[in-house]
């Protein structure tokens, strides 16, 4: 685990550079494959959505969070617009050795901030049930469980689930 300490040395961008989308790409394919058995098909998942995320990026309504140490990324979140004033939170990832320091805490807090002063009525998002660490994070923000589903789609049998916050 790396030393709390190392929290105030990350840096967060908010801009992504050449080699972004393909880094963050490997990196879920990579982790989500150690941990939890996902297949190609998940990271093909994620590569689409990247690219959705890019070709569809309005300044002042999306946004990136790239956390960064001794020039290695450590950590990815993104506000993606939906109709209907929706935000939807996607791709949040921290690398192993920086979790449980409060990089998570720090990327949603920056998520949060967004959110509200963009002036988003709600925000959602999609993950697995096996994502308890995370699903705990979200919870904390004042996301709810609203719909659950079966699926395939990442290579293998899970339950997909919706969280939702709304601020009306």
């Amino acid at each position: 685990m790396t030393d709390k300490r190392i929290l105030h040395e990350i840096t967060i961008r908010t801009q992504l550079q050449p080699g972004d989308i393909g880094y963050i790409t490997y990196l879920h394919g990579v982790l989500y494959k150690q941990e939890y058995d996902y297949g190609v098909e998940f990271e093909s998942y994620v590569a689409a959505g990247l690219n959705e995320f890019y070709s569809k990026f309005k300044p002042g309504k999306d946004c990136v969070w790239i956390a960064e140490h001794n020039s290695k990324i450590t950590g990815f979140l993104l506000l993606m617009h939906r109709p209907g004033n929706a935000a939807q939170l996607r791709y949040f990832l921290i690398t192993p050795s920086y979790r449980g320091i409060g990089l998570g805490k720090m990327l949603m807090d920056q998520y949060m901030r967004f959110f509200y002063a963009a002036g988003y009525t709600s925000s959602y998002l999609w993950t697995t049930s096996e994502l308890e660490t995370a699903i705990a994070l979200y919870k904390r923000y004042g996301f709810h469980l609203s719909e659950e589903k079966d699926s395939t789609t990442f290579g293998k049998p899970v339950t997909e689930q919706r969280y939702d916050l709304s601020t009306l």
